[in-house]
């Protein structure tokens, strides 16, 4: 799976358009997401975390060159938000997001969670001992907190892919690898049809790709985070 910078095919994006916030993302690269407060804003975000992106997939040997113009980018689809968009996640799926995935382009999509969850992982590690900066108004979460609201995020996600999640463990870290293999394995179940098309009470279930690119932009957007707010 490769795409391009300078000179080679455009990337395709979409475009997830809320009442306050934009997100803009790569079609074929999960996890490559950023947003804005307008169409503008958000492919320019998108176009300066390439770098970063392109760093984390290329751990297990995927190649991307983000580009370094945001001209690039080729907007495939435009969607509407929601209330989710504008408080700040990506929340609504593509029309392609229904098409059945093959054996390769599942392979692509474990590679790129794979390599989502060891950037998360090597942000931790990175952290420890450290103190994050806080926000402007002394906000942001502590490093335990940040991985409580990830794993509880993804067992949520789970649950949205009409997956029952296990009982968390006692050992956070021990957990997220647990996690993670259930996440995979969840993935090629939903991949290969094999889990309900509606939840319980008859409500939506998300599409493999859909889970995916959700999983994959949070399990980023929060390792970026610790990153940029180590001290």
């Amino acid at each position: 799976m490769t795409d391009s910078g300078k000179g080679a095919q455009p990337i395709r994006a979409f475009i997830e358009v809320g009442r306050s916030r934009c997100f803009a993302g790569a079609v074929v690269w999960p996890g490559w997401c950023r947003s804005g407060r307008n169409e503008g804003e958000a492919l320019t975000a998108l176009m300066a975390y390439g770098p970063r992106y392109a760093r984390v997939v290329q751990r297990l040997g995927l190649e991307l060159r983000p580009p370094v113009d945001v001209r690039r980018f080729m907007v495939h689809e435009r969607v509407g938000g929601s209330v989710t968009t504008d408080f700040g996640a990506p929340d609504s799926p593509l029309v392609g997001d229904a098409d059945p995935m093959t054996s390769k382009a599942l392979r692509n999509q474990v590679w790129i969670l794979t390599s989502c969850f060891r950037a998360l992982e090597a942000a931790l590690i990175a952290a420890e001992g450290r103190s994050l900066r806080l926000g402007p108004r002394g906000g942001g979460r502590a490093l335990p907190a940040i991985l409580e609201h990830v794993l509880q995020a993804n067992r949520a996600y789970l649950q949205r892919l009409a997956w029952k999640p296990q009982q968390a463990g006692a050992d956070p870290r021990q957990w997220m690898r647990v996690q993670e293999a259930e996440i995979m394995d969840a993935l090629a179940a939903a991949s290969e049809g094999q889990l309900p098309a509606a939840g319980p009470r008859g409500g939506k279930v998300w599409t493999a790709r859909f889970f995916t690119r959700r999983v994959a932009w949070h399990l980023l957007d929060h390792a970026w985070e610790i990153e940029d707010r180590m001290t």
